[in-house]
């Protein structure tokens, strides 16, 4: 193999592609890892001969099903479901279950693949898979999400268990779709285990997982910025998302004293000056997790601006956070953000930003926290959840937010452990995540040998 960083990272890249045609989201993921990861790789070359980097960027298994169910006219649909167990290497596969659309082998893989390092960077003994079906729950009833969904764990039930893959919720799968498949489960298999995770308080679930994703981005960010010996108290931040994640980024982003002055989703965003505060923060919750409503509503009852088919990137602001999806920012959004005087920014969302755009953010040394990290605290706490299975108990809401805050501090040290520059002090903490995260699986791979 050659020598150098820049030869491997080239040749790496062309036989990723060969292996993997037609996957752009894969391609761009493992990428951006091996950017940072191949040139520690070099200087560590037992990493090297074993072909560690080659083997964790294919996934141990690939599971494609066919999903048959009926919808309320008795008219029959035909859905492809999938489960991706990409690395066991630390723990049982782990990682959720995503029903939309767009959903196919590329953009599971890449999320599959991310899991990899984000469940390593938690420390708990997760590994790492991702799954999910192209099926879209918006305007469809009740009824049909369950027939759906009894029909997809029909087949997923044959891949999982608590000791082997624990799937969860993510686009499209809350917990209406995690108790329909629970239940399945459960009726298939005879036994109540947490084969799942983001359950009902009913049946196995903890508390603060449906906060957990955006309180940690939050809490990532405040040790960005207590590193650099300031807070999120009094800045202007920007959200974009108005989702689950995004509703409770910015929840925590109020209590530490930040100003949030944007929310949005698929049609536009929302620019409230003022600032978003409980009572409007308790308008959206129930717009878009109640009554399923459009951002556009916020604006009329606030009187406050609506863009519509835009971003927020280009709001002025201190520091920014993207919930919302993939490649959501590009590199002309990255440019003006800069421009416009951004701090920091911590992806709530799973690789919001463009490989382009990173390299605008790190070339300004402007603190970046990839979602790996940033957004690690839903795992966490679905981690967590497995825990209280197997021991048959539940923490208490202080209980597990102490615990969340603690993973996500202990992730930011191993940021600044991988990622701190020799001299001055900056954090790149893009390099820091990879390298943080590869490691721990990389040398749990060496002690099984070749296999």
């Amino acid at each position: 193999m050659a020598s150098t960083p820049e030869l491997i990272l080239e040749q790496f890249r062309d036989g990723l592609i060969k292996r993997n045609p037609g996957e752009p989201e894969f391609h761009q993921s493992v990428l951006e890892f091996a950017e940072f990861v191949i040139p520690y790789i070099n200087a560590n070359p037992k990493y090297l001969e074993p072909k560690i980097l080659e083997r964790m960027t294919e996934p141990d298994r690939t599971i494609i099903f066919r999903v048959v169910w009926e919808d309320d006219k008795r008219e029959v649909h035909v859905n492809r479901g999938y489960r991706v167990q990409f690395n066991n290497s630390i723990g049982p596969y782990k990682g959720g279950l995503r029903f939309h659309h767009s959903v196919n082998l590329s953009i599971l893989k890449f999320l599959g693949f991310e899991q990899t390092f984000k469940n390593s960077l938690t420390t708990l003994p997760m590994g790492s898979g991702k799954g999910g079906a192209d099926f879209n729950t918006k305007g469809k009833s009740d009824r049909e999400v369950m027939r759906f969904c009894k029909s997809f764990m029909i087949e997923l039930s044959k891949h999982i268990g608590p000791n082997i893959d624990i799937p969860a919720g993510d686009i499209g799968v809350g917990a209406r779709e995690i108790s329909f498949m629970f239940g399945q489960y459960k009726r298939l298999k005879n036994e109540f285990t947490g084969a799942l995770t983001g359950k009902s308080m009913e049946f196995g679930g903890s508390l603060i997982r449906k906060e957990a994703t955006g309180y940690g981005c939050a809490y990532f960010m405040e040790h960005m910025m207590n590193h650099n010996g300031d807070s999120i108290k009094d800045k202007v931040c920007i959200v974009s998302g108005s989702g689950n994640v995004a509703q409770y980024a910015v929840e925590k982003i109020i209590q530490l004293g930040g100003r949030v002055v944007t929310m949005s989703d698929s049609s536009g965003f929302v620019h409230d000056p003022d600032g978003f505060n409980e009572e409007k923060l308790a308008y959206i919750i129930d717009l878009k997790s109640v009554r399923r409503g459009r951002i556009k509503e916020y604006a009329d009852k606030y009187k406050c601006k609506y863009f519509e088919d835009k971003k927020p990137w280009g709001i002025k602001c201190d520091l920014a956070f993207p919930c919302a999806t993939e490649n959501e920012i590009d590199e002309a959004a990255a440019r003006k953000m800069v421009k416009n005087g951004l701090q920091a920014l911590a992806e709530g969302a799973n690789m919001p930003t463009t490989r382009e755009a990173i390299s605008v953010f790190l070339e300004a040394r402007i603190p970046f926290a990839p979602g790996k990290a940033a957004n690690a605290g839903g795992v966490a706490i679905s981690g967590l959840e497995m825990s209280q299975n197997s021991i048959r108990l539940s923490w208490s809401r202080d209980e597990l937010e102490k615990r969340l805050k603690d993973i996500m501090a202990n992730i930011h040290k191993q940021c600044v452990a991988y990622g701190a520059e020799k001299e001055g002090n900056y954090i790149n903490y893009v390099k820091g995540a990879n390298i943080g995260g590869f490691v721990k699986v990389a040398d749990a791979m060496l002690a099984y040998g070749v296999i």
